[in-house]
C-alpha cells in the first residue's frame, strides 16, 4: 500500500507537467489494483488529491501546528506573493483601524480592522488549508487561520461563528465564518491579518478594501536591509512601510513632526503636494 501511495502521489504531482490532469493519471494507476474495493480506491484517490493540493506552500514552512498563530521562522530576503485568484474576505469597504504601533494602547496592531455586522459572511481570501480554528476570550475571540498555496497565511478574528474545521481544504471565496464581536473587541468588526512565515505584513499592501481589489497581480516582500537587483541596479530594501491615520485637526506638518520625518517625505510617499487636502480617516504613509 505504501508503494502504491508513492506511485499515485507521484502521478498526481507530475500531472500538470505531463499535460494530463491528476484525476486522469490517478484513474489509470487505480486500474492496476483490481483487487481493491471501490470504497478503498475512492478513499485513496481523495487522500492523495488532498495531499497534492496542499503541497505548494508546505515545503517552505518548518511545521504544521494547530495551536500557535505566530511563530519564529527564517524569512527569505525576498518573496513574491501571488495575489491572483483572490476573493475579498468581506464586501465591506470601511477600514476602522490600520496596521502598526498604536501609542494609545502601547502595542502593535498586527492587522486591519474592517467594519462588518454580526452574521456577515467572511470568506477565504485564497485557496488553502485551515490550520487553526480556536477561541481566545481576551484576544481574537473566535478566529480562523488559513495557510495558502501562495505561501502566506491569513487570520480572521472576532467571528461570531466558525464555519470550517482544522485541516480542512478551502477554495478562495468559501465561507469560513460569520462576522461578530467576540474576544477583545469594542464593536462588531473583522480583524484581518496577512502573515508570511510568522511575520505579519500590513494587509493594506496586498488588499485594497475601499476599492474591493488587490493591489496588483503580486506583492514582493523584501526583508529590511536585504540587497536585490532592479533594472540592472543593486538596491537595498528600506524599512517596512508605516502609516498614520488622519484625525480631525491633523495637518501634514503636524503629522511629519510627530513621526520625525519631513513634509516632503510624506508628499512623495503618498503622491501629494503642498496644496493637497487630507481628511479624517485617511491613511498616510510616513515611512
Amino acid at each position: 500500500m505504501r508503494v502504491l501511495k508513492s506511485i499515485l502521489l507521484a502521478a498526481a504531482l507530475a500531472a500538470p507537467f505531463a499535460g494530463a490532469s491528476a484525476q486522469d493519471m490517478l484513474a489509470d494507476e487505480v486500474k492496476v489494483c483490481g483487487h481493491m474495493t471501490m470504497p478503498d480506491t475512492m478513499a485513496l484517490h481523495n487522500m492523495l488529491l488532498n495531499e497534492a493540493y496542499v503541497v505548494p506552500s508546505m515545503d517552505m514552512y518548518p511545521s504544521w501546528e494547530n495551536n500557535k498563530v505566530h511563530y519564529t521562522a527564517a524569512l527569505p530576503d525576498s518573496f513574491k506573493i501571488d495575489l491572483t485568484g483572490f476573493v475579498m474576505p468581506t464586501a465591506s469597504r470601511k477600514v476602522t483601524d490600520i496596521f502598526g504601533y498604536r501609542p494609545r494602547r502601547r502595542r502593535v496592531h498586527n492587522g486591519l480592522d474592517i467594519k462588518v455586522e454580526r452574521g456577515d459572511t467572511i470568506y477565504a481570501a485564497f485557496d488553502g488549508k485551515v490550520r487553526i480554528t480556536a477561541f481566545q476570550r481576551r484576544g481574537y475571540g473566535h478566529y480562523v487561520v488559513i495557510r495558502h498555496n501562495n505561501g502566506i497565511e491569513t487570520l480572521y478574528a472576532h467571528l461570531s461563528k466558525k464555519l470550517v474545521n482544522e485541516n480542512q481544504n478551502v477554495k478562495a471565496g468559501d465561507p469560513i465564518g460569520l462576522g461578530g464581536n467576540t474576544g477583545r473587541s469594542t464593536g462588531s468588526h473583522l480583524h484581518f491579518e496577512t502573515i508570511l512565515l510568522g511575520k505579519c505584513i500590513d494587509p493594506a499592501l496586498l488588499f485594497d478594501f475601499p476599492n474591493q481589489d488587490v493591489t496588483g497581480d503580486n506583492y514582493v516582500y523584501r526583508k529590511p536591509g536585504a540587497r536585490y537587483v532592479e533594472n540592472g541596479k543593486v538596491k537595498v530594501a528600506g524599512p517596512e512601510p508605516k502609516y498614520h491615520k488622519v484625525k480631525s485637526g491633523d495637518t501634514i506638518e503636524r503629522i511629519a513632526r510627530k513621526h520625525g520625518v519631513s513634509q516632503q517625505t510624506i508628499f512623495k510617499l503618498n503622491g501629494l503636494n503642498s496644496r493637497s487636502i487630507i481628511r479624517p480617516g485617511q491613511n498616510l504613509r510616513y515611512q
